[in-house]
């Protein structure tokens, strides 16, 4: 498992590929697994802090709740059309709770990059990475995949 900055170091192109598709949005949809063992995907806010992936929700949402039970997870970027040209980018990981001593200088931080703060309680989950996928079409059907971990190597194939 590695944090952001790990992933970084050790998949550099594939986590700035990530990084631009997050971005390009600010929005990601989160798959966790409800109490009765069904998939539950969301979308959820996210930032880079400390070097670590972090995801906010609302305190006691459903997906927070799941992911205290389990935290396996699954992010995905938001996908905006079908054809595929702007990528996907995929990390598969577990979420821990923000330690109790990180949160005011998390607040702080956000606050500092937004202008805003939460009022009351929250939640905040950092994630460890075990696993990233970039996917992309392009106009003449091909499909290239960039697979983390791995050997760095686009992986490309002919698509329909």
């Amino acid at each position: 498992m590695a944090s952001w900055d790990e992933f970084e170091l050790q998949a550099p192109a594939l986590a700035a590929l990530c990084f631009q598709r997050f971005k390009s949005t600010d929005l990601l949809m989160l798959g966790t697994l409800r109490k009765d063992g069904f998939p539950r995907i969301s979308p959820i806010e996210w930032v880079i802090y400390e070097g670590e992936l972090a995801l906010g929700g609302i305190w006691q949402a459903k997906k927070a709740l799941d992911l205290l039970r389990d935290p396996r997870c699954t992010i995905h970027s938001t996908t905006s059309n079908k054809d595929g040209k702007q990528g996907d980018a995929k990390l598969w990981g577990r979420a821990t709770p923000l330690a109790e001593h990180r949160i005011e200088g998390y607040w702080q931080w956000v606050f500092e990059q937004t202008g805003w703060r939460a009022n009351g309680p929250a939640h905040i989950f950092t994630i460890d990475i075990e696993a990233a996928a970039y996917v992309a079409f392009t106009s003449d059907g091909t499909m290239k995949l960039l697979l983390w971990p791995g050997d760095g190597q686009w992986i490309v194939t002919m698509h329909g």
